[in-house]
């Protein structure tokens, strides 16, 4: 056993050094590992057979659909809209742009489920407006990157369905529903921080719109925002499951950017959807290969090992809590959120479970933990994107991402400690 663990280990960490993609060097690095464990013939055999398994699940049938529905949101003049309303909510007050841009990614990102989308649509309009309006580049990029992680956990989300079937069949719904409170918590405290950096560097007061313009951005959101309602709706209603929910979200942001803002030509339409195929086989490879990885992990009783070390740590849970979270934050600093949740939820899920804490509730935290990472170096797919919208570098950034780190470690630990924060809502609508 020491030997495999050794190869696994070694392997995937010279994978990483060596920037081999994230998915082939899962793959590689189990096949490697089963290699060393059991004869060459069946390693290959069985790692065939975990991906195919892997991916063999109904509930993965909404991301696509999730996908597609996100860049036809994205292409749709849904971004400048949800903007210009969340200048009407927080865009007059000192530093007002920093509170729009926090906002506007959290909306956006509760319609498209991707923290990718939310840089770029929201990052593409606000990182601009907000040099030309006097506050720094480097901050405006850091608002944009970490206000961009909201959206994974505001639904509708694809990383929570991928820990649905990684946990072994949690309710997507209940996941769903349990993720507003911890989105939300999230956004107010990078507003805080934003107020206080406003403060500091004496930011400016944005325009009052009056009552008839304000009342005309809303007008012009309400169709976008409606999406939240008709998907998270329909589902606590029970007219629709997560998957086929994911269905009504293409089909009515089909109609909305095509026939009702006409911002998405037809002729445009071939290239969304081979961008949706892109991304989804991405994403699929992904929790192929990660089921294979978590298939050789159990094979070699790894998550039991952890287990009993953990506790034969401490016997505090909140000490082994702290340490979990600890791992986890590591881990999401080079390793994308989708393998990290595949691998990760059968180690830490039975520790969790034996403290107490439900495995929805250990759902939002893994989630949450894991947005960190997108935003922090060396692998942070969102925070390389942010830079290159903002044309900074990660370097400059870092600094101006300190504070909003700590509010979103703060943010952590008050949802890992305060389970009502996340199951207070599921309980409410019956999950």
């Amino acid at each position: 056993m020491e030997l495999s663990v050794l190869v696994l280990v070694v392997s995937f960490v010279i994978l990483l050094l060596l920037s081999v993609p994230i998915a082939i060097a899962i793959g590689i690095t189990t096949i490697l590992t089963m290699l060393f464990t059991i004869p060459p013939g069946p390693a290959i055999t069985t790692v065939a057979q975990q991906m195919a398994t892997g991916i063999n699940s109904f509930a993965l049938l909404a991301i696509p659909f999730f996908i597609l529905s996100g860049l036809l949101m994205g292409r749709g003049g849904i971004a400048r809209r949800l903007v210009d309303f969340a200048k009407v909510l927080v865009g007059m007050f000192p530093g007002g742009l920093a509170y729009v841009n926090v906002l506007a990614c959290m909306f956006f990102g509760a319609i498209s489920g991707s923290a990718a989308a939310a840089t770029s649509a929201i990052g593409g309009f606000m990182i601009p407006m907000m040099n030309k309006d006097g506050y720094d580049k480097d901050f405006n990029t850091a608002v944009t990157v970490t206000a961009a992680t909201t959206g994974l956990l505001i639904p509708p989300s694809n990383v929570l369905i991928v820990y649905s079937l990684a946990s072994g069949g949690v309710s997507i719904a209940a996941l769903f529903i349990a993720g507003y409170l911890p989105g939300i918590l999230v956004g107010l405290g990078l507003m805080g921080v934003c107020a206080i950096v406003a403060m500091i560097k004496k930011y400016p007061v944005g325009r009052r719109d009056n009552f008839l313009v304000g009342l005309k951005r809303f007008l012009d959101a309400i169709p976008s925002l409606l999406l939240i309602v008709i998907v998270i709706g329909g589902i606590i209603a029970g007219y629709f499951t997560a998957t086929e929910a994911s269905a009504v979200a293409v089909l009515y942001s089909l109609l909305l950017s095509v026939v009702f803002y006409r911002e998405v030509k037809f002729k445009q339409m071939p290239e969304i959807l081979l961008k949706t195929v892109e991304t989804t086989a991405i994403v699929m490879l992904l929790i192929g290969t990660s089921k294979a990885m978590s298939w050789i992990l159990s094979y070699e009783n790894i998550p039991q090992d952890i287990t009993a070390a953990l506790i034969g740590f401490s016997s505090s849970k909140y000490v082994i809590l702290l340490m979990i979270n600890l791992i986890l934050l590591v881990v999401g600093t080079f390793m994308d959120m989708t393998p990290a949740v595949l691998i990760f939820t059968p180690i830490f899920l039975p520790i969790v479970t034996q403290l107490g804490m439900s495995p929805l509730h250990f759902g939002i935290v893994m989630v949450l933990n894991l947005c960190i990472g997108l935003c922090t170096p060396p692998v942070g797919a969102v925070l390389f994107l942010g830079c290159s919208i903002g044309k900074t570098t990660i370097a400059r950034v870092t600094k101006s991402l300190l504070p909003f780190y700590a509010v979103m470690i703060v943010s952590l630990l008050l949802v890992t400690y305060i389970p009502w924060i996340v199951e207070v809502l599921p309980r409410l609508f019956g999950y």
